[in-house]
C-alpha cells in the first residue's frame, strides 16, 4: 500500500482490494474500472475528475498513540480489531457522475501529505501526464515490503517526477 493505492502483481486499486461483493476500483494504464454492484468503466480520456472523499487522515501524534493503545489492549488480550474506514471514490466522465465505496488500504490513518500526494497523481492520471503505469513498473522493480508514512511520501513523490 502507497498512498490511496494497493499495488500487487496483478493490479492497482483505489483503497484496499475487495474480499467481498463490495466495490473496487482497478486503475490500468488504459482505463478505470469499477468493480461491483454497479460496475462500469472508462478510458483514461473519459475521465474528467477522480475524488476521493473520506479518506482517514490523522497526525502522526495521533496515529503513533492509537498504534500504542491497540499493542496494549492486545497485550491485555482486549484487543478487537476494527473494520479499515470507507472511502468515497467518485469518478466524472461526460456530465456522469458514478460514487462507490471502497475500504482504506490504511492500518489506521493516512498522513495528510501522503493523501494529498496520492490526489495530486490522480489528477496527474486524469489530465493524461502520468499512468498507473508508474505504480506497476515500480511495484515490479522493487521490493518495497512495508513503508512508513515517509517512505510512501518519498514513493508518492517520486512518481509524480516522473514523466
Amino acid at each position: 500500500m502507497v498512498g490511496l493505492f494497493w499495488i500487487d502483481a496483478e493490479s492497482v486499486h483505489l483503497g484496499t482490494p475487495s474480499a467481498t461483493t463490495a466495490s473496487d476500483v482497478l486503475l490500468t494504464p488504459d482505463s478505470l474500472r469499477v468493480v461491483g454492484p454497479e460496475p462500469g468503466e472508462w478510458p483514461w480520456s473519459d475521465v474528467t475528475a477522480i475524488e476521493v472523499v473520506g479518506a482517514p487522515v490523522r497526525s502522526t501524534g495521533v496515529r503513533w498513540a492509537g498504534r500504542a493503545a491497540s499493542v496494549a489492549a492486545a497485550a491485555l488480550d482486549i484487543w478487537v480489531p476494527g473494520s479499515p474506514d470507507e472511502m468515497t471514490v467518485a469518478v466524472s466522465s461526460g456530465g456522469d457522475r458514478v460514487e462507490t465505496t471502497v475500504l482504506s488500504g490504511a492500518a489506521d490513518a493516512y498522513s495528510r501529505r501522503e493523501v494529498d500526494l496520492s490526489r495530486a497523481l490522480l489528477a496527474r492520471f486524469v489530465d493524461g501526464t502520468s499512468s498507473p503505469a508508474v505504480l506497476s513498473d515500480w511495484w515490479s522493480s522493487a521490493d518495497p515490503g512495508a513503508l512508513r508514512s515517509r517512505g510512501r511520501e518519498a514513493v508518492l513523490e517520486e512518481w509524480l517526477a516522473a514523466q
